[in-house]
Order: C-alpha cells, then sequence, then structure tokens
C-alpha cells in the first residue's frame, strides 16, 4: 500500500501502471492482481491505507505534559495535516490525486466521498468538543468548509504557491472564525 501511494503521488491515478506498482513494491503484477483483483481495487484500498494513515499521524503525537484543551486539540489535529514530512506530503499528494481523478470515475467517487465524510464527521466531533452547544447542523457545516479550506491549502502548499506557514495561519485563523460563527449561534 505505501508503494500505491507513492506511485500515484508521483504520477498520479492515470499515470499508475501495474508493472510499476509491482516493481516498486517488490512483487510480481501477478500478486498485485491477486490481491486487488483490478484497478479499481488498488485505488479503493490506497484510499483506506492513506485515510488510515492520516488517522494515524493526526492522533499519534507526543503526549503533552498536560492535556490539550479542546481547542488547542482541534488545532492541533487540523495543522498536523500540514507538516513539512515525507508521509504527510506523500498522502496529501495521493489524496488529492485520487480526488481529481474521482470526477471521472463514479466508483472512486463513491469511495472518496465516504473518506471525506468520516473525516468531517470527526471534525465536527472536535468542534462538539469546544462549542458543545452548537447545533450538529451547524458543527457539520464548520467542519465541511475547514476540511475543505485544508484540501485546498494544503494542494497549494504541496504544489509550491503557498508557504508552508502561511498556509498554517490561514488555517488556524479560519478555525477562529468558524468558532466564533459557532459561538453566535
Amino acid at each position: 500500500m505505501e508503494a500505491a501511494a507513492r506511485v500515484i503521488a508521483r504520477r498520479g491515478v492515470r499515470g499508475l501502471r501495474v508493472e510499476e506498482l509491482a516493481a516498486e513494491a517488490g512483487v510480481s503484477t501477478a500478486l498485485i492482481y491477486y490481491h486487488f483483483k483490478d484497478r479499481a481495487g488498488i485505488l479503493r484500498r490506497t484510499l483506506e491505507f492513506i485515510s488510515d494513515r492520516a488517522e494515524r499521524y493526526t492522533s499519534e503525537r507526543e503526549t503533552p505534559a498536560r492535556p490539550l484543551d479542546p481547542r488547542r486539540e482541534l488545532e492541533q489535529t487540523l495543522l498536523l495535516e500540514l507538516q513539512d514530512e515525507p508521509v504527510v506530503r506523500e498522502n496529501s499528494t495521493a489524496w488529492g490525486e485520487l480526488r481529481a481523478n474521482a470526477v471521472f470515475d463514479p466508483e472512486l467517487r463513491e469511495d472518496l466521498a465516504k473518506a471525506t465524510l468520516i473525516w468531517v464527521q470527526e471534525t465536527a466531533e472536535l468542534l462538539g468538543q469546544v462549542s458543545p452547544m452548537s447545533p450538529a447542523a451547524s458543527l457539520a457545516a464548520s467542519a465541511e468548509r475547514l476540511t475543505a479550506l485544508l484540501e485546498g491549502l494544503s494542494m497549494r502548499w504541496l504544489s509550491g504557491i503557498l508557504p508552508l506557514t502561511h498556509a498554517r495561519t490561514l488555517l488556524l485563523e479560519a478555525v477562529a472564525v468558524e468558532l466564533e460563527r459557532l459561538d453566535r449561534k
């Protein structure tokens, strides 16, 4: 799965060749087809893999001396998607490639929608810890805006359009705006 994420990040979904994936993973193409059946299976499992990997690097961090307050927990979780670490760069790039390809692939679109929904729900839960009196619909809308913004900021940073520090600042400002908005409801 790591090899698939690397190849997709490097070549895109359209540039994914099973032969190249097999060479990257150090296995035969027959073994790839045995485990994944077809190209759609490879893409589906790669999407699951990068979603799981993102979950790990946004939740497995050093335990601070004292627990983070809910707002800081929300900010840290989102900011961990904007790290200049190879695994984060690869994950974000592969996610962007899969998202772009979903425009043309209804099956991948469905899988991507499910993965995105989980991310939005997890973000809404974090927002709910900060603003527990906010209606669920408002939390979901704020989470949708923040995750969409994070995807856009990530792509701009990865493509060199936006410095990482500025992307992180913009994200924190957006969190503040969303929390103010929730507090007014």
